[in-house]
C-alpha cells in the first residue's frame, strides 16, 4: 500500500514555515511596558449581559457563569485570582518575539501577569482600560455539532506587537478560571497537560510548524482539579497572531446570524490578514503550484474574478486563504510525523496554526492507523486521516461562508446585504458556492502535496525532486518503516549521517541497514535479514539519487557529501519531545519537585537539530545540561515507551 499518493488523496478529500521571529538585538522591555492593544474587542461586539469591561468587573467572579451566549463574539471577564503562583519555566524564544527582556520573568509583576492576578492596561479605580475576554464559537466535534463550545478556560489579556517585527500577538491564560463557555467543566487546566502544551508549542515553532506558542508556566499550588484523579492547576500563558478558529464561524451558522458571519469575516480579512487586498487568487494550474506559499496578488477588494458563473468575490479570496494557510501546516505534519490528536472545528485555526493541545504525539513507529487520542476508537483523527479531516472542517467553514461565496458580485449590494438570498436566487447561489469550495479543494490538495514534497525531499538531503521520488523513495520506505516498525524520526536523522562511500556494495547497504533497527531488534514482520534486505534494496536508490542530485550521476566528493549531510541535519530534527519523554518529564515535575528539568527540555525543544546541548553556548548563555539525559531522550524509544495514547481530559 502506498501513502499519499496523488490518486489517494484525491478520494480521501473528496473535492516554511515558523511563525516570524523577533530580531536578535536583546529585547529591555518589560512585560509592564510592551505595547498594548485591544482590537479584537474594539471592533467586533460583545455578550450584552456585560455590555462593558466596567459591567463585568463590578459583577462578582463566581457570577460569571456557564451560560449561552448570543449574538456576540466575546464575553468580557478576567481570570480567576490564585494565591501564590510559582513560575516554573519561561521560553526564551517567546519572551524574544514578546519583545520582553531577559530576566523580566524574576519580577514579581510577570508573575503575577502571567498568573492572572494583575491585569495589565485596566484602571482598577477609573474602571476604565483594556480588559480581559473569553471568545464564543460553537463546533463539530468527533463529526457531530457539539453547539456552543468557547473559550472555557482560556482568557486572552491583550495584544502587543513586537516594535522590531511588526508583528502583533493575542496573550492569552489557559486555565485561568470559569466563563460562560465553560459548560459542565471548572475552567481550569492541570499541570500534565500544561507540560506538555508548553513544551510542544515552542517545539513545533523551533521545527518550522506553525503553531501557537508558549510563553511560561505557572503552578497553582492553592489549586486543586479533580480529573481522573486529584491534580495540580497550572496556567499557560500562550500567545499567536489570533486565536480565532473554524468554530468562530460555525456557532454563527448554526443561529443564522448573517451580520455577524460578514462582520467577522471583515474582521479576519482586515485586521488579522492586513486586508482584503492581500488576499490570494485562483491558482491558473491548481496540480502544479509555482511555490509555496502561493503568491498573493494586490487585487481591489470590490474586483470580481472569472467569469459569471464562478463570480469570485473577496470572502472567495478570504477561504482560500484560511484553505491554503491549512493545507501547508497539515503538510508539515505528515512530513514530521506530527498528529494533533483531536481536529474538530473548534481546534482548526483560521491562521493555519497548530492549536489546542490535548492528545498530541510526534511518531514513533511509523504506523498511518496510529492515533494518540485513546478516546478516538474510530481513528477518525489518525495520521492517515489528518489531511482529510482538515479538508471536512474547512468545508464547514464553506458552509458558513456560503451565501457571501455564492453571491458574487452582488455581495456588496445593500439589498442583499440587508435582506440575504432572495427565494427565486438560491439554488444559483448554492450551486456557484458548492463550485467555489470543490475548485478552492483542488487547489487544498495542490498546496497540500507540493509542500509536503517540498519538505520530504529537504529531509531525504535532496536539493531537487522528481516524479519518481514519491513512489521510489517517499512511499517505498514509508512501507518499509510500517512493516519493520521503524521508529519515523529516528530514520530521518540516522540517515543524516549515513555516508554514501558506505552504500557501495549490497552487502555494505545491508551492513549499515541496522542502524535503523531498535537495539533490541526488529521487531516488525521478517526480522532482521528481511529487514536489512528490504532496508538495503532502499538505499541503493537512495545513493542513486544523492549520486545524482549531488554528484555527477557517478561519484560525489568528500565535501559534497559532507554538504549533504549537514544540510540534512538542519531539517531532520535530533530530539523532538516524544510522549514517553513528556511523561517522564511530568512525573519529575509533579512528584519529584524538580524545576530545572523544564529549562533542560526547553532548551532542547527550541534548538531540536544540534548534536548535543550540554556544554554549548545557546543565545549567549552557557548551558550546563544532562548528557545522560540527552542520550536517552535522542536514542531508541523504550518499548513500553512506543505509540502511547492519552485522554483529552485536562
Amino acid at each position: 500500500m502506498k501513502y499519499l499518493r496523488l490518486a489517494q488523496m484525491a478520494s480521501q478529500f473528496s473535492t516554511s514555515g515558523a511563525t516570524t521571529q523577533a530580531a536578535n538585538a536583546t529585547s529591555t522591555a518589560s512585560i509592564n511596558d510592551i505595547p498594548k492593544s485591544w482590537t479584537f474587542t474594539s471592533k467586533l461586539p460583545p455578550d450584552s449581559l456585560f455590555p462593558t469591561p466596567a459591567d463585568s468587573h463590578k459583577t462578582p467572579r463566581d457570577h460569571i457563569v456557564p451560560r449561552q451566549v448570543r449574538d456576540a463574539l466575546f464575553t468580557w471577564v478576567r481570570p480567576q485570582h490564585v494565591e501564590r503562583p510559582e513560575l516554573l519555566a519561561v521560553s526564551p524564544a517567546a519572551m524574544r518575539d514578546l519583545g520582553i527582556g531577559e530576566g523580566d520573568e524574576k519580577t514579581e509583576d510577570f508573575v503575577q501577569t502571567v498568573a492572572g492576578n494583575k491585569l495589565q492596561g485596566w484602571d482598577e479605580e477609573k474602571l476604565e482600560g483594556g480588559y480581559p475576554w473569553a471568545q464564543c464559537y460553537g463546533g463539530f466535534q468527533f463529526g457531530q455539532w457539539a453547539g456552543q463550545l468557547g473559550d472555557g478556560r482560556a482568557i486572552s489579556l491583550f495584544e502587543t506587537t513586537n516594535p522590531k517585527t511588526g508583528v502583533r500577538y493575542e496573550l492569552q491564560l489557559k486555565g485561568a478560571g470559569l466563563t460562560p463557555y465553560s459548560r459542565f467543566a471548572d475552567g481550569k487546566a492541570v499541570l500534565r497537560s500544561s507540560i506538555r502544551e508548553f513544551v510542544v508549542s515552542e517545539a513545533l515553532n523551533a521545527l518550522g510548524i506553525p503553531s501557537t506558542r508558549a510563553l511560561s508556566l505557572t503552578l497553582l499550588p492553592e489549586v486543586k482539579v479533580r480529573r481522573e484523579t486529584i491534580e495540580p492547576g497550572a496556567i499557560v500563558a500562550r500567545f499567536t497572531q489570533s486565536w480565532l478558529r473554524i468554530g468562530n464561524f460555525d456557532i454563527l451558522r448554526a443561529r443564522g446570524d448573517r451580520g455577524l458571519i460578514r462582520k467577522l469575516a471583515t474582521y479576519v480579512a482586515e485586521d488579522v490578514f492586513g486586508g482584503w487586498e492581500t488576499l490570494p487568487g485562483r491558482l491558473e494550474d491548481p496540480d502544479k503550484p509555482k511555490e509555496s506559499p502561493p503568491p498573493k496578488r494586490n487585487i481591489p477588494a470590490d474586483a470580481i474574478e472569472g467569469p459569471p458563473e464562478s463570480a469570485e468575490n473577496r470572502f472567495t479570496r478570504l477561504y482560500r486563504e484560511i484553505v491554503r494557510r491549512n493545507a501547508l501546516t497539515v503538510a508539515k505534519w505528515q512530513a514530521y510525523g506530527f498528529m494533533n490528536g483531536v481536529l474538530n472545528t473548534d481546534n482548526t485555526s483560521l491562521y493555519g496554526l497548530s492549536i489546542d493541545f490535548g492528545p498530541f504525539a510526534f511518531m514513533d513507529n511509523f504506523d498511518p492507523n496510529y492515533t494518540p487520542n485513546h478516546d478516538d476508537f474510530m481513528l477518525r483523527y489518525s495520521y492517515r486521516n489528518q489531511p482529510s479531516i482538515i479538508w471536512w472542517n474547512l468545508v464547514r467553514l464553506g458552509e458558513a461562508l456560503g451565501e457571501s461565496i455564492g453571491a458574487g458580485s452582488q455581495v456588496d449590494d445593500p439589498k442583499f446585504i440587508e435582506d440575504g438570498v432572495k427565494e427565486e436566487d438560491a439554488n444559483g447561489i448554492i450551486e456557484r458556492a458548492e463550485k467555489i469550495i470543490m475548485q478552492v479543494g483542488e487547489e487544498y490538495k495542490a498546496v497540500f502535496l507540493d509542500e509536503y514534497k517540498k519538505a520530504m525531499t529537504a529531509r531525504f538531503g535532496l536539493k531537487t525532486y522528481k516524479d519518481s521520488d514519491f513512489d521510489d523513495l517517499f512511499s517505498s520506505i514509508l512501507d518499509t518503516m510500517e512493516s519493520l516498525e521503524l521508529d519515523f524520526n529516528l530514520f530521518f536523522r540516522r540517515l543524516s549521517s549515513v555516508k554514501v562511500d558506505e552504500l557501495e556494495t549490497e552487502g555494505a547497504r545491508q551492513d549499515r541497514a541496522s542502524v535503523f533497527f531498535y537495539s533490541d531488534g526488529v521487531t516488525g514482520a521478517g526480522g532482521e535479514a528481511e529487514g536489512r534486505k528490504k532496508v538495503g534494496e532502499w538505499l541503493d536508490k537512495w545513493r542513486q539519487r544523492i549520486l545524482e542530485d549531488w554528484g555527477d550521476g557517478q561519484t560525489i566528493s568528500n565535501e559534497q557529501d559532507e554538504e549533504r549531510m549537514r544540510a540534512m541535519k538542519k531539517v531532520n530534527p535530533n530530539f523532538v519531545p516524544r510522549g514517553w519523554i513528556l511523561d517522564e518529564v511530568i512525573k519529575r515535575v509533579e512528584k519529584n519537585n524538580e524545576r530545572d528539568v523544564l529549562d533542560r527540555i526547553m532548551t532542547m525543544a527550541l534548538h531540536p537539530f544540534e548534536e548535543s546541548w550540554a556544554g554549548r553556548t545557546f543565545d549567549g548563555k552557557e548551558y550546563k545540561g544532562d548528557i545522560d539525559e540527552e542520550t536517552r531522550w535522542t536514542s531508541d524509544v523504550p518499548r513500553l515507551g512506543r505509540a502511547m495514547q492519552c485522554s483529552c481530559s485536562s
